[in-house]
């Protein structure tokens, strides 16, 4: 064997060594990431489900009691959405379900909607949304409690009529000048109270996802 063979053997077999090694630190690294960032995905979504609904409505561990909805024209979804089910000493207490106003001055504004057993809202929340700085920011509940006068609304204490807001003649408030925004987040909150009405006891009904999770509403 000439010493350049020699060589070009050694080189070669160093690079495989480097390549082994870096290959199993990838590995290595990923596999003592993965259970922290999953532990930390789970985490962010028990923050943004706890907005809507308070824990004391629920003792269970909601994020791995999930049922998958396929898209749902009542409550807005396109696409498979995550239907959170909350249990009291093992009774079902709440349904946390995402709902989509289309309609909204500059587009979607996504909602968690958490809705009690006796089918009062405990809470929505606004996920995301995309309305003019000032004008749609009082339905964020970070900036405005305007949100919060849904609080134990519920289809029993408000008729159709009422599920609207003061300018059309209904029961919620609005901001003057600036009633696309409320209008569209009553409509669907409407909406999700009547799909839960009709559709509520079968989603409690349904098994488990097998790995406990649905779309995660973290990720949207």
């Amino acid at each position: 064997m000439t010493p350049a063979t020699k060589n070009s053997l050694r080189t070669a077999f160093v690079l495989i060594a480097f390549t082994i090694v870096g290959t199993g630190l990838l590995a290595y690294t990923f596999d003592i990431t993965k259970t922290n960032i999953a532990k930390n995905e789970e985490q962010a979504e028990r923050d943004l489900i706890n907005q809507a609904l308070p824990k004391s409505l629920y003792d269970n561990d909601i994020v791995h009691d999930v049922v998958r909805l396929p898209p749902t024209p009542e409550l807005g979804t396109t696409h498979p959405s995550a239907a959170y089910r909350a249990r009291l000493h093992g009774a079902p207490s709440a349904l946390v379900l995402e709902a989509i106003a289309p309609d909204g001055y500059s587009g979607q504004i996504v909602l968690l909607v958490a809705i009690q057993s006796n089918g009062e809202l405990a809470g929505v929340r606004v996920v995301s949304q995309h309305e003019t700085p000032g004008l749609g920011d009082y339905i964020d509940s970070a900036k405005s409690d305007w949100i919060k006068q849904f609080d134990h609304a519920s289809l029993a204490r408000y008729d159709a009529q009422a599920w609207k807001v003061k300018k059309d003649g209904g029961h919620f408030d609005y901001m003057t000048g600036a009633t696309i925004s409320p209008r569209a987040v009553v409509n669907a909150v409407h909406k999700a109270l009547r799909y839960y009405a009709q559709h509520g006891s079968a989603i409690f009904a349904q098994p488990m996802l097998s790995n406990g999770h649905g779309d995660s509403l973290s990720a949207k």
